[in-house]
């Protein structure tokens, strides 16, 4: 099974967004060769790939840049099912982040949360990574995504609570003011990490819809919901997350063994039986993740080289050129 999840609700949302613009959501659809019907389909789930261009078409059809922020509006608290009920129910905004940190994976697997201290600032830092290369959609879904969850701590916490500062890693749109008013505060652009800022002193304020019991139950369904998505993703795909995760120090194939309760034997024999290695994951991780950031242009050619675990940039160049047929200095995005 492919470690990509995103529920067909969400696509659905995207629908009656394009409907509200005056776009038919069939004519978006049928771009990609997917039908109305589908939609209604619970089951329903598309690939990454097929994800990748529904929201590109998006973009085409309707021409707004500010599509993803369009989008995240219209994803309240009660359209993330189970999880959205259990954050309702969190007796502090720590145990809601703590709550998204482990659980988000139950509706989408598309980014993950990091919950970061700083103790000198007294601040929070809440990064979202993106689990896929998300290339020409990165701005879209981020923008969607982080106003899904912004509106998720608006419903649960009092209305003056409110984030210090939202980051993106990309250079700021045309669109920046409405960006900065539909966060309810200062929207930076060209951040090392995409995320939120929140003061530390509003992790633990009591939260008016607390409900203990019912949020202990709500909790333990979305673990079950985990353990079965958990199941069902193969172990190549789960290394593959791993490695995007911790794409800024990829784990060795010993602690990805412990990582996952192995030994490194028993590992490297079930990757061989879905016919991949831990070195070939590794390899196609750092494929993929060297073309994105060429595309962005935010880092030098050394730059990357570092990022991805080259020692020396000669390596990481002989590598690209064996990828892509020419050296990163050459690489063009959508040459043929």
């Amino acid at each position: 099974m492919s470690d990509f999840l995103l529920p067909v609700q969400y696509l659905r949302q995207i629908a009656e967004q394009l409907r509200a613009m005056g776009t038919d959501p069939a004519a978006w659809l049928a771009r990609c060769e997917v039908e109305p019907r589908q939609l209604d389909d619970p089951d329903y789930q598309p690939g990454f790939a097929l994800f990748s261009q529904l929201i590109e078409h998006a973009l085409a059809l309707t021409e707004e840049p500010a599509l993803g922020l369009l989008v995240g509006e219209r994803l309240v608290i009660n359209t993330h099912g189970i999880l959205g009920f259990a954050a309702l129910q969190s007796e502090s905004l720590r145990q809601a982040i703590q709550l998204v940190e482990r659980y988000l994976a139950v509706r989408t697997t598309l980014v993950t949360l990091r919950h970061e201290h700083d103790e000198a600032a007294q601040r929070e830092h809440i990064q979202f990574v993106a689990s896929f290369p998300l290339g020409s959609i990165e701005r879209t879904v981020l923008e969607a995504v982080m106003l899904a969850i912004k509106n998720v701590f608006d419903a649960i916490t009092p209305a003056n609570v409110c984030l210090s500062q939202v980051g993106f890693p990309f250079p700021a749109p045309c669109y920046a003011d409405l960006a900065n008013e539909m966060f309810g505060c200062p929207v930076a652009y060209d951040q090392p990490w995409a995320g939120f800022t929140i003061d530390s002193a509003l992790l633990d304020l009591p939260l008016r819809m607390a409900d203990p019991a019912a949020f202990r139950e709500a909790e333990s369904i979305c673990q079950r919901e985990l353990m079965k998505l958990g199941e069902k993703t193969s172990l190549s795909a789960r290394v593959r997350r791993l490695m995007l995760e911790k794409q800024n120090g990829f784990p060795s194939l010993v602690v990805t063994a412990r990582l996952f309760h192995m030994t490194p034997r028993t590992l490297h024999r079930h990757l061989l039986d879905e016919g991949t290695t831990f070195k070939q994951i590794l390899k196609e991780v750092r494929h993929s993740l060297a073309v994105e950031h060429l595309k962005s242009g935010r880092l030098s050619v050394q730059e990357i080289a570092c990022s991805l675990g080259y020692n020396d940039v000669a390596n990481f160049r002989r590598a690209f050129k064996q990828w892509e047929g020419v050296p990163p200095s050459e690489y063009r995005p959508g040459r043929q």
